[in-house]
């Protein structure tokens, strides 16, 4: 009989925490297009940065795409990425201590 993967509980906090912040940036982002929009009181880029330092990365990069913001400030565009890209190689590198995430 077959076993079936199971999902490693490191990876689940992991991943979690991930999911979580990334939707808050994503959230954050459109939040933040609304606001240009409306030239309303902005989040600061040091806000941003912050948040995905911690984790939003991914969803920042995404929220920018969806929704058309900041993707033509190169400095602010380029900075997340590269954490972005920092999260990626980290999260690779969880695999040694963590395991495979589907065991």
């Amino acid at each position: 009989m077959k076993r079936e993967a199971e999902l490693n509980v490191g990876w689940v906090i992991a991943l979690g925490w991930l999911f979580i912040l990334g939707l808050l940036g994503f959230t954050l982002m459109g939040f933040d297009k609304r606001r240009a929009r409306t030239r309303g009181r902005r989040v600061p880029e040091r806000t941003f940065y912050e948040l995905a330092l911690v984790g939003g990365a991914l969803g920042i990069v995404a929220g920018a795409f969806v929704f058309h913001h900041k993707t033509a400030k190169p400095s602010f565009f380029l900075v997340v990425i590269i954490i972005a890209v920092g999260w990626i190689v980290l999260l690779n590198g969880l695999q040694t201590p963590l395991g495979p995430p589907l065991g």
